[in-house]
């Protein structure tokens, strides 16, 4: 992919260039919606996509792209990414277009956390994805008599059920970002709210070493029990179809997963069943996609402000995530065309938005920098493979990694 880092460089003004790592089914048909909208506008697509599912490949090109100078005109970023290059001050200036058009009033505050920096507008957020989610098999929960479950304890049992039927109870890809999103799941359920900000927000050194982390691990080394052999370094939407086709009963994956559901034409509580991460019910563990727009040329600056205005349009909010399986990331966009589980993602946002319980998912780039979300990751995944071989040690080496990454 990186052959083609140089396309900036001669890039033609009506053309909008989109570094991005959304190659799956659900994510390419949701980009396709953006796509129209600016072939409408007269504006042609050149897709720069990089495979892998949490975005270090695409990251690695846009590094290469960056310090070539070759800038895109915007590429799909994630919190803490769109922060450091702001800072690094080669992104652009969208602030006339969203004070033209409101954004300030209509996208929640934690995203603008991310999307503005030094009181300029960098990016334009796309979606609110939320993590704690369970993704489950309608037919394969009927057929083993499972019900929600309310609890962790729950849950295992559910799983157990799914085994004992000859189903593989829990669909995961062994990758390290795809076993810490499930993380944060657990140290929300097994902490509650104040504890995860605590410790994942707030890097708070007590909560990161404390009986409730190394219960959390505990929990971890229950639930990966219940995976297939064949779980390593599988990406996340095989482990989606697996579960798509009744090979799995549940996935613990962000809502991005009922992209996957959607391009299936399957349809909720007919086909699959959505349900919050048990004992986390009230909270979102949120990240966001932000289009970073660069300090392009002037004549390239149309496309870019193109590019952002149908970004923010309420009706790309509405038509996008409806294909994409998140929400908008403005609070003023009917829920009118989403279906059971996105009408109850928007429900649940706005109200973990009010009442102060919307976290930055770590594992996703919004708990805390990359280099604390990456040290993070490492740690939970050699516990997941067995490198790291107690709970204790789990503690142990996760406070000691974060604060050599501070």
């Amino acid at each position: 992919m990186l052959a083609g880092l140089g396309v900036a460089q001669a890039a033609d003004v009506k053309e909008v260039q989109m570094l991005h790592w959304w190659t799956s089914g659900g994510e390419a048909a949701a980009l396709n919606v953006l796509k129209q909208d600016l072939s409408k506008e007269g504006f042609a697509w050149k897709d720069v996509p990089v495979a892998g599912g949490g975005g270090d490949a695409a990251m690695t090109a846009l590094k290469a792209m960056v310090a070539a100078g070759t800038y895109p005109t915007a590429s799909q970023m994630l919190g803490y990414t769109v922060l450091d290059y702001a800072q690094a001050g080669v992104m652009g200036d969208l602030t006339a277009t969203a004070k033209k058009e409101g954004w300030d009033k209509s996208v929640p505050a934690a995203l603008q956390k991310f999307s503005v920096y030094d009181g300029k507008w960098v990016a334009a957020p796309v979606n609110v994805h939320s993590v704690n989610w369970l993704w489950i098999n309608k037919a394969v929960m009927d057929k083993i008599g499972g019900k929600q479950p309310k609890s962790f304890d729950e849950l295992i049992a559910l799983l157990d059920k799914a085994k004992a039927a000859g189903v593989i109870p829990l669909a995961l890809g062994g990758q390290n970002w795809q076993e810490a999103t499930m993380f944060d799941s657990i140290v929300l359920s097994t902490g509650g709210p104040e504890f995860y900000k605590k410790a994942f927000n707030d890097l708070d050194e007590e909560a990161l070493k404390s009986d409730t982390m190394k219960t959390s691990f505990d929990n971890l080394a229950k639930i990966v029990k219940y995976v297939d052999p064949n779980f390593s370094g599988r990406d996340w939407n095989l482990a989606t179809a697996m579960v798509i086709k009744g090979d799995a009963l549940v996935q613990v994956m962000g809502d991005w997963a009922k992209g996957e559901f959607v391009a299936a034409k399957k349809k909720p509580d007919t086909d699959f069943l959505c349900y919050r991460f048990p004992g986390t019910d009230g909270s979102v563990i949120y990240n966001s996609d932000m289009f970073g727009m660069f300090n392009v040329p002037d004549d390239r600056k149309a496309a870019q402000v193109a590019l952002a205005t149908a970004t923010l349009s309420k009706s790309f909010q509405s038509a996008f995530n409806v294909v994409k399986g998140s929400v908008p990331a403005r609070t003023d966009v009917p829920d009118t065309d989403f279906d059971a589980c996105g009408k109850k993602g928007i429900a649940d946002l706005k109200a973990a938005n009010e009442g102060g319980t919307l976290f930055g998912s770590l594992a996703q780039g919004y708990g805390a920098p990359p280099a604390i979300a990456n040290a993070y990751k490492d740690v939970v995944s050699k516990f997941v493979h067995g490198q790291i071989k107690s709970s204790d040690e789990a503690v142990k080496q996760l406070v000691q990694a974060i604060d050599d990454a501070r």
